[in-house]
């Protein structure tokens, strides 16, 4: 079983400025971004203009390690010790569904694990200690 923890920063709007700064800094390579403009148009959460630039998702590798990013969405304020999350990445959606259903234990579900555009499972819960997870399956989704 492979898994992988990865550090994901989540920013006030300011994930563009920071990946810059960090390729210069830390010698960063862009593997992948993304503006929640470029995303699928979803008629549930319709965007403004000015949230359209911002990054809805972004990776770096730094080294050996990988780093992630994004803004927050809606224009939601970013709360301390939300800024700083944990992505778990697995190849195995019932291995996702495991760790979710015990994460969200005494936690909080703030998204539901679901099929999205970008993955066959894909969920966020705090858990009972105020830690954030995003748990990722890697591969297509089955639409």
């Amino acid at each position: 079983m492979s898994v992988r923890l990865t550090p994901y920063l989540v920013l006030p709007g300011t994930a563009g400025e920071a990946i810059a700064f960090y390729e210069k800094a830390l010698d960063a390579q862009v593997l992948f971004k993304q503006t929640f403009g470029e995303m699928p148009a979803s008629p549930d959460y319709p965007l403004a203009d000015e949230q359209k630039g911002l990054i809805a998702h972004a990776m770096l590798q730094v080294g050996e390690s990988q780093l992630m990013f994004s803004d927050s969405d809606s224009g939601k304020p970013v709360q301390q010790g939300d800024h700083v999350t944990i992505c778990i990445t697995t190849k195995d959606a019932s291995k996702s569904k495991q760790f979710f259903e015990v994460l969200k234990e005494g936690g909080t579900v703030i998204m539901d694990l679901h099929e999205a555009f970008f993955s066959p499972a894909y969920g966020q819960v705090k858990d009972k200690f105020g830690v954030t997870f995003h748990l990722f399956t890697e591969g297509a989704a089955m639409n």
